[in-house]
């Protein structure tokens, strides 16, 4: 597995993404245990999550939980592997997502997150989601001061534009490390910020990375998204492994966190760290539903 960085810290070229085994439609526990066992066996050592991944009122913090399960039941060391979570956007059981990036509740939920770890710092704590209500130099000042006083080890943000990432920047006094914002073949609306992050050495985190591939293969999008199945075909890998591959070679900062509910599909995504393409190949997807 080829590696990226994040702040001072060596990851995996592709992380997991955690919440399909937390919400709405999520597997027993034994499945979810043998997927992210499934993901360290393969090389993965970022692992994305947050207090928000549940499904009912009274589990907040499921997959919080979930994860740290899974790792004391491994058998590898995972003193490597980087847990990010995340703060500030919440599930009040009825399906539907709420914010509030009030600095007091973020310092307790940061506090609350790692407990739920088990760890005495936060590998990487991100603001999940701005929160209108609050100002933003507000919300991230408050992950400053987790920063500060030791309650995490790196600071990120997510779904943010590009003066929000500079502004979070400044108030973190250069130690931004991460920005994890939507980017798919379907979704490119964050080309910007990807493209900045590249600009500014900071990590980019694609969260649904594969967007749209699974509509492409059925048939359900346009004709310009073949390109990632002929590609796949030409390769004979999963249009997936193509997908995560063209998102890695747009720039070196790019870590894909493709979630995962079954062993077989991160073993998968996994693997596209080791292939290749070619600079027309990329062009070629580039160009592709743009």
């Amino acid at each position: 597995m080829q590696t990226r960085s994040i702040g001072d810290r060596q990851v995996s070229a592709l992380g997991l993404g955690g919440m399909p085994m937390s919400i709405e439609g999520r597997p027993d526990e034994e499945r979810s245990i043998a997927t992210i066992h499934a993901a360290l066996d393969a090389g993965v050592t970022l692992i994305d999550t947050a207090d928000a991944y549940h499904r009912d009122a009274d589990e907040v913090g499921h997959n919080e939980e979930l994860i740290a399960r899974a790792l004391r039941a491994w058998g590898g060391d995972a003193s490597e592997v980087l847990v990010a979570t995340k703060g500030g956007h919440l599930r009040p059981g009825d399906g539907t997502w709420t914010k509030n990036g009030d600095p007091d509740y973020l310092k307790s939920a940061a506090k609350e997150s790692a407990r739920r770890l088990g760890v005495e710092a936060i590998g990487l704590y991100q603001f999940h989601r701005p929160d209108p209500a609050v100002p933003y130099a507000d919300s991230v000042g408050a992950i400053r001061d987790l920063l500060d006083a030791g309650v995490i080890q790196m600071a990120g943000i997510s779904n943010a534009d590009p003066a929000q990432i500079r502004e979070a920047d400044e108030i973190l006094g250069g130690r931004l490390v991460s920005v994890q914002n939507q980017f798919s073949p379907r979704f490119r609306s964050s080309l910007p910020e990807l493209e900045l992050c590249a600009e500014l050495g900071i990590a980019f985190l694609p969260w649904s990375p594969l967007g749209g591939i699974s509509l492409a293969r059925s048939g359900e999008l346009g004709a310009e998204y073949t390109a990632f199945l002929d590609v796949a075909a030409d390769h004979g890998v999963s249009p997936f492994q193509v997908t995560l591959a063209w998102e890695l070679a747009l720039a070196p900062v790019v870590i894909p966190i493709p979630g995962a509910s079954r062993p077989e599909s991160i073993r998968d995504s996994a693997a596209a760290a080791a292939l290749t393409l070619t600079p027309d190949e990329v062009a070629r997807l580039s160009a592709a539903g743009a």
